[in-house]
């Protein structure tokens, strides 16, 4: 494989236009058949305390030393998007659906590490809406010289199309009786964006949302992802895998319920919509 190494951050500013543009322009559904066999590398990645504190502050944790699992992919979301729209990266950038995220925390990372961030698309293939493949991001502390991962983000994404035969029903994980209601404000994809850097414009506007299909904008994903982690503070393990799917997006504002519950290695959880019986979210926490 062939290791991308950048000095600096990659500028959002300037990869959110070409992302766009290489959904408008003729030719911008590239098409490609394989995925680009290349790692972005940035090494000597630290954590900005004011940054993490604002990210604790809009996903609802606890202001503390220790970075939530979910904090890391604000770390490789750039080098996620300068590999997405690389000339030679199959599908353009507007258009696909994340589906899925999956986090593992190998031990509790803290503020005061160096990083070295490292990430790389994987693993084409059929979905039953069209076609899915990974984008894998992992962190390496610099305090330890053996290169093994100590964080490790799998985010699944869907390109519409042609797709293979459905997989079956869906399988509802547990009644949705909740444990919490959320009132999700207008504003928290605004809010997200300024520390998250993703400014995709469906999250921001209604008429920006609207411009792609959606009747108001809509919460990030990853968003909805870190406030039900926030919600374990306390009683996760050292070492632990959090897997979401994403389901129906949540439409701002919102009112939505959360729903937990033990399972044999953890917990399990969903996120409703609190006016119909639809899901926003299931996911799972399992300790290791």
């Amino acid at each position: 494989m062939a290791v991308k190494e950048l000095s600096s951050a990659p500028s959002l500013a300037t990869l959110y236009p070409k992302a766009l543009l290489g959904g408008l322009l003729p030719g911008g559904g590239k098409g490609g058949k394989s995925l680009p066999d290349t790692e972005f590398v940035r090494s000597g990645v630290v954590i900005d305390p004011a940054h993490l504190a604002a990210y604790n502050q809009v996903c609802g944790f606890r202001l503390t030393d220790d970075l939530p699992a979910t904090y890391p992919h604000m770390l490789a979301f750039g080098l996620q998007m300068a590999l997405m729209t690389e000339a030679d990266f199959p599908f353009p950038v507007l258009g696909m659906v994340h589906v899925a995220n999956r986090i593992t925390q190998l031990r509790p990372l803290r503020l005061g590490e160096t990083f070295t961030v490292r990430v790389r698309a994987e693993n084409l293939r059929p979905h039953e809406k069209g076609t899915q493949f990974d984008i894998v991001s992992e962190l390496v502390s610099e305090l330890v010289t053996d290169g093994d991962p100590v964080w490790i983000d799998v985010s699944t994404y869907l390109r519409r199309g042609v797709g293979s035969e459905p997989s079956g029903t869906r399988e509802q994980l547990a009644a949705p009786t909740p444990n919490a209601l959320w009132r999700v404000p207008a504003d928290i994809g605004r809010r997200y964006a300024e520390v998250s850097g993703d400014r995709n414009p469906i999250h921001l506007h209604p008429l920006t949302a609207r411009l792609f299909g959606f009747p108001s904008a809509i919460a990030h994903g990853m968003w909805t992802k870190a406030h039900s982690l926030a919600a374990f503070e306390g009683r996760l393990p050292d070492a632990f895998t959090i897997d979401v799917r994403f389901k129906q997006p949540v439409l701002l504002p919102a009112k939505a319920a959360f729903t937990s519950w033990h399972t044999d290695d953890g917990w399990a959880f969903e996120l409703w919509n609190a006016r119909k019986p639809k899901p926003h979210l299931e996911g799972s926490i399992r300790g290791l």
